[in-house]
């Protein structure tokens, strides 16, 4: 990205000034009826009535050289480094993972898709929990082509908001792997979803699965 970001400092949260999240205390009995707790931390955005709190979005270029998935380059302050994402946001009230998909989609990378089928599954994957043991964060993956070759996506802009800082860039889905080792090694922090997609396309290359 051409310009840096970097953390200046960090200083307790107390839950009555968060936006975003919460910390929380669960209280619970285990197998052998021992009562314990756990210490997690929760979102606040997720609507009313909504099983997930966002989407991950697989968007896949249909090129004649073969296919490229779609990724992003942004800072994450947690971390204190630019990674490598899918396209990803949060729903809306009254918004099915399809809707919000290819709303973000436009948003973040100027790009117009379709949702698609993917084997069984359909385009809309099972709901995924990010990281269990700390926090109750889920999403769903939604499956998206882009035609390169329609007008509107010639020249695709995006529509961020003024905290969004994001480069688009594309990698082809047979070296994902291998770009990830090397964006790991410039320094980049890898997405979770991103690895696991590339561990996946290994895997199945070893086992001889595709």
């Amino acid at each position: 990205m051409s310009a840096s970001s970097k953390v200046i400092s960090t200083e307790p949260l107390r839950n009555e000034d968060a936006v975003w999240t919460k910390l929380v205390k669960t209280t619970y009995t285990d197998p052998t009826s021992t009562m314990r707790t756990w210490e997690s931390a929760e979102r606040r955005t997720r609507p009313a009535n909504s099983l997930i709190d966002g989407v991950g979005i697989l968007a896949v270029l249909e090129k004649a050289s073969g296919p490229e998935l779609l990724l992003q380059k942004q800072y994450r302050p947690p971390v204190n480094k630019v990674c490598i994402e899918v396209p990803a946001g949060l729903v809306d009230a009254g918004e099915g993972p399809e809707k919000c998909a290819l709303r973000e989609l436009k948003e973040e990378t100027g790009y117009v898709g379709k949702v698609v089928e993917v084997g069984q599954m359909g385009g809309v994957s099972c709901v995924m929990f990010n990281d269990p043991g700390f926090c109750n964060t889920n999403l769903q993956m939604v499956h998206i082509t882009i035609d390169p070759s329609l007008l509107e996506n010639q020249n695709p802009v995006p529509q961020l908001e003024e905290n969004e800082f994001i480069e688009c860039f594309t990698v082809p889905l047979r070296d994902l792997y291998a770009e990830c080792r090397r964006l790991e090694g410039e320094g980049y922090a890898i997405d979770a979803r991103v690895g696991t997609l590339a561990e996946g396309i290994e895997v199945a290359r070893k086992w001889k699965l595709l």
